[in-house]
């Protein structure tokens, strides 16, 4: 059973604990929001290493976790769109996940709240403890059922998959409608939320955003008891803990978009060998990194039969600016099944290239966004925009979009078609290609399966 262990340097099961946030954009007390409170999360950072340039391959639920679990873009592993209900997306069958690739290597595997994949079958966690359910914001109840698991896992590797669905939109606000046991509400001033570029300062807005953060300091609370119950077990000392979030704010111009505002999102990592801490780590990296980042640190073997699409960042944990890490790639499909659009793109630390490949089509709005007061209040008078950019740039987009983040980082001004940024778009353009050749993207004609024709 040890000898596993061997090729990662310690005799000692590692295991890994993998917490993750529903829609939380880059709103974190350790991303400099002096008013925000996570003082379990700005912890964490201060322990491990927090990645300034992390970005999502892909700003909607089930898409992004398929990627987190497998190492391979959505486009690649089938997950084009949401998972539950009509959507019914799902990963293709030769695709393999953490939960499968650990399991196989004798770790006992756990879920803790939301899944959010199909088919089943692709995530055979030995438990599903507080099982996903419309609305589960009892952050307490999952710590403790996520502590009894790893009491129960003494002796053996585990990977814990925690699901949150804070800060997600509930049926109503963002599940603040209740006290939760043990946990001390944290409420906010809409006149004091700093307001994001993406969005009208106008009042409804701004209470549903002080909404918002009300359910992400809840979250932060939770970590804390999952953090304390890890801890207590005794084994907080060989558990590597990665914290991110799966897409941007549920706000119109963050989740669903590829803009900087639905992408680039928190991620924490902290590993109990690391000797240099509070590292702020400005390494270009996704979430195709964190499959194989897990496999690294478990000294599990990746899949022989089709090359992950991301690498590990163990090597660069302790390091503020490692080289060779300046591009990010971002790929979606659909979110809900009848909101088809699917963009590619590419951000690299001055420019941002996005291809809209159905760019005839208005842009989407996803139902949980079209249901609040924010876009109720954008609708009503849509000279509000969002923020700087119109409602008309908004739904209706070109087929080339490049952004100089340098000088425009709120993306409003495109300059696709600048004659002075004509050679910057053919190279990104090729880039782009290049890069849908290599990862067996289906919206590029022609393209087959890595295992070619069944």
């Amino acid at each position: 059973m040890l000898a596993l262990f061997s090729a990662v340097g310690t005799a000692a099961p590692r295991s890994v604990l993998l917490i993750i946030s529903d829609d939380q954009g880059l709103d974190l007390g350790a991303y400099g929001n002096t008013v925000l409170r996570t003082p379990i999360l700005d912890g964490l950072a201060a322990r491990g290493t927090l990645f300034t340039n992390a970005f999502a391959t892909v700003s909607s639920c089930s898409p992004s976790r398929s990627v987190i679990y497998s190492g391979l873009y959505s486009h690649s592993n089938g997950m084009y769109g949401l998972a539950h209900d009509v959507h019914n997306q799902h990963y293709l069958p030769w695709v393999r996940t953490l939960p499968q690739m650990l399991k196989a290597a004798g770790y006992t595997t756990a879920l803790v709240g939301k899944k959010h994949i199909l088919p089943e079958s692709a995530l055979p966690f030995d438990a599903e403890l507080a099982p996903e359910k419309p609305g589960i914001r009892d952050v307490a109840f999952m710590a403790d059922e996520a502590r009894k698991f790893i009491s129960a896992s003494a002796g053996k590797p585990f990977l814990m998959i925690v699901g949150f669905s804070d800060p997600h939109r509930a049926a109503e606000n963002f599940g603040n409608t209740q006290d939760w046991p043990s946990i001390k509400k944290v409420t906010y001033d809409p006149k004091k939320i700093p307001l994001p570029a993406h969005l009208p300062d106008v009042p409804e807005v701004r209470k549903d955003l002080a909404d918002y953060y009300e359910s992400i300091s809840r979250l932060d609370s939770g970590i804390g008891l999952l953090l304390d119950g890890l801890q207590k077990s005794g084994r907080a000392a060989d558990t590597l803990v990665i914290f991110l979030s799966d897409n941007g704010r549920p706000f119109p111009g963050a989740k669903t978009t590829l803009y900087d505002e639905g992408i680039h999102l928190p991620l924490i990592v902290a590993s109990p060998t690391q000797t240099k801490r509070a590292v702020k780590n400005e390494a270009m990296v996704s979430w195709v990194d964190i499959t194989p980042t897990i496999l690294d640190w478990a000294g599990v073997p990746a899949p022989k039969e089709y090359k992950l699409q991301g690498r590990s960042l163990l090597a660069i944990l302790e390091q503020s600016q490692p080289t060779g890490w300046d591009r990010v790639f971002a790929s979606h499909g659909f979110h809900e099944i009848n909101q088809y659009y699917p963009m590619r793109a590419l951000r690299t630390r001055q420019y941002k290239y996005i291809a809209n490949l159905a760019s005839p089509l208005p842009f989407p709005v996803a139902g949980d966004i079209a249901s609040s007061a924010t876009w109720h209040a954008i609708e009503a008078k849509p000279s509000l925009g969002l923020g700087s950019r119109s409602l008309d740039a908004f739904l209706h987009r070109p087929a080339e979009e490049l952004y100089d983040l340098s000088k425009d980082p709120n993306e409003v001004r495109n300059l696709a078609n600048d004659p002075a940024h004509k050679e910057i778009v053919q190279r990104m353009r090729a880039e782009m290609t290049k890069f849908q050749k290599e990862t067996h993207d289906p919206w590029l004609p022609g393209t087959s399966s890595p295992f070619g024709h069944h």
